[in-house]
């Protein structure tokens, strides 16, 4: 009998703060699947030990002297792509710097303790992600792909009316990268009203909101309370609730306890949209960790709506899909960059069918 060898994640840390390089050197080195194997206090000198030191995964602090860390992130996703983690500050400037490193191509991220004393305390995340990030795939084009956001004319939204198809998006890792392809492919006419849930916390939510936004024809907002779905408009679930709507479909926020331990979670706002709509709905279940999605989908299409998996070969963790397709529930299986299209097939065919 031969048992295989697993070679250990081989780490490069990369913080401003001497602290922080400290606590999370330490924490993954008492992890026996992690070695650390070096340390930089800023982004040039992490570039110089990259092609030296050969890590798995690099965890980034995103606020650093002499090249910031997007700056960085661009150039290690240029010349020596491979998964990176970022830190992040609680600020909005820092939530929308880390939104701009998910659409580079950072795996992860992870927001910064507010104070030394609640370091330890995130220090678990810490080597779950590193671990998550070894094993997943990364886009050396995302960096190439991301463009500034164009000017935009003044976008027009119209109520949803009864019979129009409602498109709903569920995603997790690598999820803000996806979206940042997918809803600015999507034109600026397209009739249905866009629902998106993307596993993130507070905060960096309306941030996502903000840069999909600027990239894209369709209106993007964060979801509030009492707002209603309308064709041009997506609405993304803010962190921390789950998004739901009532029976005169407005919107409804809720923090009942989490599902598949997150909040928001997409098969609550699926389960949500479907019993108030039916097969109108299309479901579209990115790239993610983990089985949230599922159900939802597997109701979605025993009602007769139309379910798109993202496929393996683009996810940066096909968790979610994966768990659509094997439930039988994903009317297509396709990879991102046919994904925006496929949508607009959807809705078209749900258009026609409710004629």
């Amino acid at each position: 009998m031969t048992f295989e060898v697993r070679k250990p994640i081989r780490a490069l840390v990369v913080d401003d703060s001497a602290f922080m390089r400290f606590s999370i050197i330490q924490a993954l080195g008492e992890d026996p699947e992690i070695q650390v194997v070096g340390s930089a206090s800023n982004g040039k000198e992490a570039l110089r030990l990259i092609p030296q030191l050969q890590p798995t995964v690099i965890t980034l602090d995103v606020e650093m002297p002499h090249l910031d860390g997007l700056s960085t992130l661009r150039e290690i996703m240029r010349d020596f792509p491979r998964p990176v983690v970022m830190f992040s500050s609680l600020t909005h400037e820092g939530a929308a710097e880390t939104i701009q490193a998910l659409m580079l191509g950072a795996v992860d991220f992870i927001p910064k303790p507010a104070n030394r004393l609640d370091t330890r305390s995130v220090m678990g995340e810490v080597i779950a992600k590193v671990k998550m990030a070894a094993r997943a795939r990364v886009n050396p084009m995302a960096a190439a792909l991301f463009k500034p956001p164009p000017s935009q004319p003044e976008k027009k939204t119209r109520p949803h009316r009864k019979g129009v198809p409602v498109v709903m998006i569920g995603a997790s890792t690598g999820g803000p990268g996806a979206l940042s392809e997918i809803i600015p492919a999507l034109p600026a006419d397209l009739p249905a009203p866009l629902v998106i849930v993307q596993h993130m916390p507070a905060g960096f939510t309306r941030s996502l909101s903000e840069r999909l936004n600027s990239l894209s024809e369709l209106s993007v907002k964060e979801a509030e309370p009492g707002d209603r779905l309308m064709v041009g408009q997506a609405l993304v679930a803010p962190g921390g609730f789950h998004l739901v709507l009532d029976e005169e479909e407005r919107v409804v926020l809720n923090q009942n306890p989490t599902v598949h331990g997150v909040r928001p979670a997409v098969d609550v706002t699926l389960n949500s949209l479907t019993r108030q709509l039916g097969g109108r709905v299309i479901g579209v279940i990115l790239t993610g960790m983990g089985s949230d999605g599922a159900l939802g989908a597997s109701i979605l299409h025993s009602a007769g709506g139309q379910v798109i998996a993202e496929h393996e070969s683009t996810c940066v963790v096909w968790g979610m899909p994966r768990s659509v397709v094997e439930a039988g529930a994903a009317t297509v299986v396709l990879p991102r960059p046919q994904i925006a299209k496929a949508i607009q097939t959807a809705v078209r065919s749900v258009r026609e069918m409710t004629k």
